[in-house]
């Protein structure tokens, strides 16, 4: 009894700090979601307090979510599920298989992978043992999970919460969860990089957001360019996370942050903001190809060759015309080491968006919905004889998905469903109420998604109200005439049409009209 009351906790704490009237649905597509008003009232915040005895002094206790981290209602995750559920058939669509892994590993696991983020690590409190930490991505803990197990190849998706000591903003958590595809094991240059922007493609467009962008770039070309322009190696992160800001900050603001933390004369930051400004189509990797500068890296000139191989393979999968290639995306995190990638929204969701010279002017100021890259050297950290398994991969970032798809729920005026129920158990007359459980238990047994009003007696309106209400498409209505006849009345709630369907036929015919 003790952990049943301890399980339902968090839902007593919801319903005394929250007021809310919940609907229940079910979308049948993501349109049908994200066209759809939640009819669910928003969930209200306020202060309430509960008094607890600690001997004879009294305290009061705020009750909320840790900073940082939210519930979610029915109708939130009706949202979600439908998100994940795109997102996972994609997954599967491409072979991958599942893989978890523990929501906390050892400390000294995730330290030192990645880079300036590592401050953000949550660090469990030692209770002499050993030093545990939060997961920070699931990237790593897939590279520990590969060294590990000894394996060499393997196509695998993971969807897991992930947590960071962050200082949460709007549309930001400490606690969220991530969507990761990766291909581990050696192929030919570029394939398994093309197909992870695939991925990101069909997910995006499925998901029906608007219009996205996604930015390319390649490690390898960042740290030939910041070579050329005099930048030296041990700077090199340091500069990267200056650069990493380019999108969400102007130049300016990137220049001046580049000279105050790196000492780098301001003739040299100008030399590389000429490079890491660069933006575009093909055309972008023609101009580096020529630049007399670049050609004389080797690491650059390598990289170039790889973009332009990568930019073939996304011309057949259809998906060039979505990508830019962008030089100033760097990705904070210190275990990439080729080509990097990063989705965004535009600032006109509803316009679609193809690339043309390079005009990124319309990119929202949302943040990055998905990223990822390659990542050749992470496994051999974790393996004792540094047996490297070269690796790519995605990540979607779910929560900021969710956050747009129910605002657009909540801008539109249909109602949504939080349930999949197919059909009430209902009765015209009292003193029905075990032959309604008969008849549910039949339906139960079928494989049917049914319900029934735990009330003796129900009047039929209310009933009929009920499905209105949430959404339930039909109503199998049992009565003394339909007894004497061994048929079921089955009701459309819609058009309100009304047919007698023999018993035995009941649960085909459910099937048929809500599949």
């Amino acid at each position: 009894m003790a952990a049943r009351r301890c399980f339902l906790a968090p839902c007593w704490r919801i319903l005394a700090a929250r007021r809310t009237s919940l609907t229940a649905f079910t979308p049948s597509s993501l349109s049908a979601v994200l066209n759809c008003q939640v009819t669910t009232k928003a969930f209200l915040h306020q202060n309430v307090t509960m008094p607890t005895h600690c001997g004879e002094q009294k305290k009061n206790f705020v009750l909320k979510t840790p900073k940082g981290t939210r519930d979610a209602d029915p109708t939130q995750m009706a949202i979600r599920e439908k998100v994940l559920s795109i997102v996972l058939n994609c997954f599967k669509r491409h072979g991958a298989g599942s893989i978890d892994t523990p929501v906390f590993e050892l400390k000294e696991t995730l330290i030192g992978k990645y880079g300036e983020d590592s401050k953000l690590i949550y660090d469990l409190k030692d209770q002499g043992g050993e030093q545990l930490s939060l997961r920070y991505d699931l990237t790593v803990p897939f590279a520990r999970f590969l060294a590990m197990n000894k394996i060499g190849n393997l196509k695998r998706y993971q969807i897991s919460k992930v947590y960071r000591r962050d200082n949460p903003s709007r549309g930001r958590y400490r606690e969220f969860y991530q969507c990761d595809f990766d291909i581990a094991g050696h192929s030919d240059p570029l394939l398994p990089d093309a197909e992870c922007l695939k991925i990101m493609y069909e997910i995006l467009s499925e998901l029906e957001l608007g219009g996205f962008l996604i930015k390319v770039n390649d490690r390898r070309l960042l740290y030939g360019i910041l070579t050329i322009c005099g930048v030296p190696d041990a700077k090199f992160r340091t500069v990267c996370t200056s650069i990493d800001k380019l999108g969400k900050i102007p130049w300016d603001k990137v220049r001046s942050e580049m000279i105050e933390e790196t000492d780098l004369r301001p003739e040299t930051v100008d030399r590389v903001g000429e490079y890491i400004r660069l933006n575009g189509g093909l055309a972008i990797l023609e101009y580096l190809w020529n630049d007399s500068m670049v050609s004389e890296n080797t690491m650059a000139m390598e990289a170039l060759n790889d973009l332009k191989l990568l930019h073939r393979y996304l011309e057949i999968y259809g998906v060039a015309d979505k990508v830019s290639f962008d030089l100033g995306l760097a990705r904070g995190l210190d275990y990439y080491t080729g080509v990097i990638y990063e989705a965004v929204l535009l600032e006109s969701p509803e316009e679609p968006f193809s690339l043309q010279d390079g005009d990124t002017s319309k990119i929202t100021k949302f943040g990055s919905i998905a990223a990822g890259g390659r990542y050749d050297d992470l496994v051999s950290k974790f393996d004792v004889n540094g047996r490297k398994v070269p690796c790519v991969g995605i990540s979607i970032g779910i929560e900021r998905i969710l956050s747009i798809a129910q605002k657009k729920a909540q801008e539109s005026f249909k109602s949504i469903r939080t349930t999949e129920t197919q059909v009430l158990v209902a009765s015209a007359q009292p003193n029905y109420l075990e032959e309604r459980m008969k008849l549910i238990t039949v339906l139960w047994d079928s494989g049917i998604k049914a319900e029934m009003l735990h009330k003796k007696n129900p009047k039929l309106l209310p009933q009929l109200h009920y499905c209105e209400k949430t959404g339930i498409p039909l109503v199998a209505i049992i009565g003394e005439q339909e007894l004497k006849d061994g048929v079921v009345k089955l009701r459309d709630v819609a058009t309100r049409e009304e047919i007698n369907i023999p018993r035995e036929y009941l649960a085909k015919e459910i099937q048929k009209r809500t599949s």
